[in-house]
Parts: C-alpha cells; sequence; structure tokens
C-alpha cells in the first residue's frame, strides 16, 4: 500500500480519476489517500515515514531540505521531488468589505505556515502591490482547508485560496482580491514528493504511481470525459453543477491548470527559489534546482516499458 498525504480540495481531481478508472490498479499500485490539515503535519509524516508520498508545495521541500521548514525534523535533508503537479492555482480572497490592497493594512492574513509554503507568495504579492511587511500580520492556520473556513468565520482578513476553493469562496460572498500568477508568471505549485531512500528501495512502485497519474491527466485532458470529469468534482468536492464547470475550466488549463504530463517547471521551480531567498530568515541565495530533484523516476515513467 502506497500512502499519499493530500491537501484536501478539487486539485486533487487527477488522483480521483486514477483511482476510478483503474490507471492506480493497472500499474499494480495501491493508493491511500490521507488528507492533511496543514503542512507541518504533512512533512513531518513523509519525513518520519508515516507517509510515502505527499502532494505538497514545492517550497516545502525546499524549506525543509534546507533546514528551514517551520519544525526540525531529523532526515528532512532526505526529502526529494519526482514530478510536477500545478502552479498552485493561488488566489487571494479576502472578506467582502475589503475591496483593494491598501485595505489590507493592518489587517490579519493567515497561511500555512510563516516560513514554508505560500507564504512568500503571498508576501511578494503584497509587497509589489505597496505593503509593506509591519503594514500587516500573517497568522499560521494551517492548511487551505481550514484557512478558507477561519475567513468565512471571519477570523482573519485574507488568505491564499488553492482553486477551486476560491469558486466556493465567491458563492460565499468572500471577495477575490488578485490572482498570483498574474503577478508572479510562472511558479512552481504542487509537486510530488517523497524520501530518496523510500523511492530507491520502492523504484517500480514509483514509477507505477507516476505512470497512473499522468494517464489520469490524460484522461482529463481529454474532452470525451469532460461529464465523467466533472461528476467527480461533484462527489468529491461537494460542488454544484455550476461551480464543477468552473473548477473544471480552472484544472484543465494547459497553462495555468494541471501540468501536462505532470512535468516540471524549470521557470516555475526558479520562482520558488528567488522567493525563499529573499524572504527566508537565512537570505541564502539558492540556485541549483538539482538537489531538490529526482527526475529519473519521472523520465522512466514517461519513457518505454520494460
Amino acid at each position: 500500500m502506497t500512502k499519499v498525504i493530500i491537501f484536501p480540495g478539487g486539485s486533487n481531481l487527477p488522483l480521483w480519476i486514477a483511482q476510478e478508472q483503474g490507471f492506480f490498479a493497472r500499474e499494480g499500485v495501491k493508493v491511500e489517500l490521507t488528507p492533511t490539515p496543514g503542512s507541518v503535519y504533512q512533512m513531518t509524516g513523509l519525513i518520519s515515514g508515516d507517509f510515502d508520498i505527499a502532494l505538497t508545495a514545492m517550497d516545502n521541500v525546499v524549506a525543509y531540505a534546507e533546514g528551514e521548514g517551520e519544525v526540525q525534523v531529523d532526515g528532512q535533508q532526505d526529502l526529494v521531488v519526482f514530478m510536477g503537479g500545478d502552479n498552485g492555482f493561488l488566489r487571494l480572497v479576502t472578506r467582502p468589505e475589503i475591496r483593494t490592497y491598501a485595505d489590507l493594512k493592518g489587517k490579519r492574513l493567515s497561511v500555512d505556515a510563516v516560513t514554508t509554503g505560500y507564504a512568500f507568495v503571498l508576501r511578494k504579492v503584497l509587497e509589489v502591490n505597496g505593503l509593506r511587511e509591519e503594514d500587516y500580520t500573517l497568522v499560521p492556520a494551517g492548511g487551505v482547508l481550514q484557512r478558507w473556513q477561519a475567513l468565512a468565520r471571519g477570523e482573519h482578513d485574507g488568505t491564499l485560496l488553492i482553486s477551486p476553493l476560491e469558486v466556493l469562496a465567491r458563492q460565499q460572498g468572500l471577495h477575490l482580491l488578485g490572482n498570483a500568477l498574474d503577478l508572479l508568471g510562472r511558479y512552481q505549485g504542487m509537486v510530488g514528493a517523497t524520501r530518496r531512500a523510500w523511492a530507491s528501495v520502492h523504484r517500480d512502485e514509483l514509477v507505477g504511481y507516476i505512470r497512473a497519474y499522468v494517464a489520469a491527466l490524460a484522461w482529463l485532458y481529454d474532452s470525451v470525459n469532460r461529464s465523467a470529469a466533472l461528476e467527480l468534482l461533484m462527489r468529491n468536492a461537494s460542488l454544484s453543477p455550476t461551480l464543477a464547470e468552473e473548477a473544471y475550466t480552472i484544472l484543465v488549463d494547459p497553462v495555468r491548470g494541471c501540468a501536462p504530463a505532470a512535468r516540471l517547471d524549470s521557470d516555475g521551480i526558479q520562482t520558488v527559489l528567488a522567493l525563499r531567498s529573499q524572504y527566508s530568515k537565512a537570505h541564502t541565495t539558492l540556485g541549483d534546482p538539482a538537489k531538490y530533484l529526482a527526475v529519473e523516476y519521472h523520465e522512466r515513467a514517461l519513457g518505454p516499458r520494460g
């Protein structure tokens, strides 16, 4: 059994497809999905071996590999990224009365963790739009589902949500203030990550997992399967037909949606490293992505069998 820990939400559609369409079974891989309440639980569980694979932010892997994670864990340098996922689908959503970036002065903005993940994306977005670090307060509030619920309850004033959660947020009357990709251009958001030691022992299992995931993406991007994909979104993400249509359109955008063939975005990875170099407490210049990557598993999965 391959134990996979994920953030809840519609961006897991390729996983649901791989299960529903039998792509995992075809590769001889049994997958157990566990939703995480936040990145600390996810990353510490992955590092300790409670989970085998995590779908997580690229920056989480870099942060823990560099010893800059929210917590310190033995063995964190063993983390490695083996495939891409998406650009993060990062949308800044605020309380309805906040209509401009200037309205965020003096406000509380929630993040998963202050030193990892998408916190640096949020800081960059705010900086470019005229806000200094002292103009707002970042509050660690757990994973995207927890932040959306806290924002809806009025506990914070804004947060970065992952599509399609911002679709639900707008339905609740919350305000979509901005799209991070409009500013960043390219960004490596979610990735598949594991431990080098686990990957080396479970090479065939990992390659089979990647093959199934890539097959699910091909199925998703085939318009013939649109109705079935919408049904999966409605059933697994509790979306209405209208909201499922909107979420589907976001996910199948070949430029800003799920990465075709789960390929990594080299320019997007450089953006991740540049933001961490700028905003981390260490202010160490990070320039070589190869130390965080193990692309050989993805290459084997996309190559001929045998």
